[in-house]
């Protein structure tokens, strides 16, 4: 058979199971798109390449499943920079294909040039300049292990227009025989740690998204209800285990609630499993549980000892070392120290605001949480309604909340929700942001408008950079400069102006019922929700602090 480059990389996407693909057309990936074509593969046109990566975060957040997104060389690559460093920092493993000039005109600043493969390098798991159209039927499988193997990550492809057009015959698909490393967990090891579990009076669980990413929820629970261990999440853990469950601590850290908090600090032993001890979880890190010893698992074994101090560290699949552990782990009922955390949910609790408040963040959140279904899957973007949804939203499952956690990227959101309704179209997809962020990438509702995806964008609206607002207030004498929009556009109308549904709950005359309505219907939608400016995250850890020195919090504070 004889095929092209672009022919070759488009039917080994398909080979490796690949069915949706995002991104831009441009002229050095122009024969990619012909091969697409005549693909079954399916393209979503976004209308700004970062758009499309995040569109592909969301696919993969989602399912676990690596995704792929094209852009073209020169600007098409250099905006999706943001989205591959956002994937970096929170481990989603995304797959990039840019196209680049021809190999003879790279170094010669030609026309839509840029050295894509090292501005990645330091965004990117991996990353390949191809060189030879044999390469493909090696890179292209192979990026997909290396993405989704061990710690998962993005890997970036750069393939030169003259390779894509390059003609190949030969005569039959080399075999695919890639396999994933495995990480041998040592029994001995293993034993240790369940003695020192079984021995300790107050145990804490400690976990962040690596618990999703290995799958590793179910684990999770039957480890810490056998043994009656509480556990706190990071942000990217949330979901990973039952919000409902008695022994759920919720959020840890910067946003987490008093008891949270203080209870982490009274832990005599901290089981730190597939988090990296980010600075907004442990604040002050040399104050962060300081009379605990500390048993970290984690899969990158770079993240051993980087920050904090483990007395006992394994580097492994965290899903197998938990079930490898459970058989030694004593049943127990803890019952003082259990006894101690709801003595403390009682004196510190995550206090509500009063429920008449209609548009407070909390509540409306809240409401939200208590009309869709338990899989829904919420999406954020950065920013106060981040830290709400991640205080108030009830998760239940793993993949259910989909945010910009590392980086921290105003403008994930809408694209990110695109992505979850693309690889999830029997299920609820609400996308909460601010009037901030949302105009960061809203030239993706012209994506939305297109697929009618079933996403319901909440817009939490304040006329501000809410959490910088916030930090103005708090931590800079109230200097408040660069954090109040001059003007505030029409969210209504210009959703309007896309094809898309929209309303201004301040402007209806039973906002919750009207809510409830668009809720249950089935499509895409735009709610404006006008809340308090002055509204806070409360507590919060101020920066340099330990987590126990929260301000706000102790009521509630307008």
């Amino acid at each position: 058979m004889k095929l092209n480059g672009a022919e070759i990389t488009i039917k080994l996407l398909e080979m490796q199971g690949i069915d949706t693909v995002t991104g831009i057309p441009g002229g050095a990936n122009l024969p990619l798109y012909d091969a697409l074509y005549k693909s079954s593969i399916n393209h979503i046109l976004a209308r700004h390449e970062q758009g499309a990566a995040f569109i592909s975060q969301g696919i993969t957040r989602s399912t676990g499943k690596a995704a792929v997104c094209f852009a073209t060389s020169g600007p098409g690559a250099t905006n999706l920079l943001t989205a591959i460093a956002d994937a970096k920092l929170d481990s989603v493993p995304i797959i990039a294909i840019t196209g680049q000039v021809h190999h003879a005109l790279i170094g010669t600043d030609a026309f839509q040039e840029v050295d894509t493969y090292g501005l990645t390098i330091p965004i990117t798991k991996h990353n390949f300049l191809v060189r030879s159209i044999d390469e493909l039927f090696h890179i292209i499988p192979e990026a997909f292990r290396i993405a989704e193997s061990g710690r998962p990550g993005p890997v970036l492809i750069d393939i030169p227009k003259n390779i894509q057009t390059e003609v190949l015959e030969f005569e039959h698909w080399p075999e695919q025989t890639l396999t994933a490393n495995q990480l041998n967990i040592h029994l001995k090891e293993i034993k240790g740690i369940a003695e020192l579990v079984n021995k300790s009076k107050k145990p804490m669980l400690y976990v962040g998204g690596g618990i999703i990413n290995a799958n590793a929820s179910e684990a999770l629970y039957k480890f810490a209800n056998k043994n009656n261990i509480p556990v706190t999440v990071t942000l990217m853990g949330l979901g990973c285990f039952p919000c409902d469950d008695p022994l759920y601590l919720g959020l840890v850290g910067m946003h987490g609630a008093r008891y949270t908090n203080l209870l982490m600090h009274e832990a005599d032993l901290v089981l730190a499993f597939g988090v990296r001890f980010d600075d907004r979880a442990t604040g002050n890190v040399s104050k962060f549980c300081p009379n605990a010893k500390v048993i970290h698992i984690e899969i990158d074994e770079a993240e051993i000892n980087k920050i904090k101090t483990a007395n006992i560290s394994i580097s492994a699949d965290i899903n197998n070392a938990l079930t490898t552990m459970i058989p030694y782990i004593d049943k127990s009922d803890r019952q003082d120290w259990i006894s101690q955390v709801n003595e403390y949910k009682y004196k510190y609790p995550f206090v509500l605001p009063e429920s008449e408040d209609t548009f407070h963040p909390i509540n409306i959140i809240r409401y939200v949480g208590s009309k869709v279904a338990a899989d829904s899957i919420i999406v954020t973007d950065v920013g106060q309604h981040q830290m709400w949804v991640a205080q108030a939203y009830p998760f239940k499952g793993p993949r259910t909340l989909l945010t910009s956690g590392g980086l921290g990227t105003m403008g994930f959101g809408l694209p990110a929700a695109i992505g979850a309704a693309l690889a999830n179209p029997d299920k609820q997809i609400i996308c909460f942001s601010g009037d901030g962020s949302i105009l960061m990438n809203i030239q993706e509702l012209a994506t939305l408008a297109d697929l009618n995806a079933n996403v319901k964008l909440i817009i939490l609206n304040n006329g501000h950079l809410g959490l910088v607002r916030q930090q103005q207030e708090m931590f800079y004498d109230q200097h408040y400069i660069a954090s109040k929009f001059a003007t505030n556009p029409d969210f209504t109308a210009i959703s309007k102006g896309f094809g898309i549904n929209a309303c201004n709950l301040g402007d209806e005359d039973n906002p919750l019922q009207k809510l409830s309505e668009i809720l249950s219907k089935h499509g895409s939608y735009v709610i404006d929700i006008p809340i308090k400016e002055d509204e806070n995250v409360v507590p919060i850890v101020p920066p340099g602090a330990g987590n126990i020195e929260m301000i706000g919090g102790e009521k509630y504070d307008k």
